[in-house]
């Protein structure tokens, strides 16, 4: 589990961090995709749960665990509303809105729960299997 900041420093820990526990364990083929994916969760939870959060110091907490065949990347945040998947109008160009539409092309599955009394972790799933 790692806290990051609210800020580019924070994302590149998370980067950092995603990498190297990848790494611990032997997992660097899936490094790209996964930090990719945690990249765009945090940033999402960001931009949009960190705003609406309950008055307080917001916190954004990431996860990794290794599974059978996969690993589960979860991003915690203190706001409660649900994750909105834009659909895709095709322009590979447009500068937001394309996060959980590429974590939906990178990972098995994604979703989220909520976090009681207030906040959510959003996941996804990434195989870990050889896929040749």
């Amino acid at each position: 589990m790692l806290r990051i900041a609210c800020s580019a420093e924070g994302f590149a820990r998370a980067r950092v961090f995603t990498r190297e526990t990848l790494s611990g364990w032997s997992l660097d083929r899936h490094a790209d995709d996964a930090v990719l994916v945690i990249t765009e969760l945090a940033s999402n939870a960001v931009a949009h749960a960190v705003p609406s959060a309950r008055a307080g110091t917001p916190e954004v907490r990431l996860g990794l665990a290794l599974g059978p065949g996969h690993l589960m990347l979860t991003v915690s945040d203190p706001g409660d509303n649900a994750p909105v998947r834009t659909p895709s109008d095709g322009s590979a160009l447009r500068e937001h809105g394309r996060g959980l539409c590429i974590v939906d092309a990178l990972a098995d599955d994604w979703g989220w729960t909520p976090r009681p009394p207030a906040g959510k972790t959003v996941w996804a799933t990434l195989t870990t299997r050889h896929l040749f």
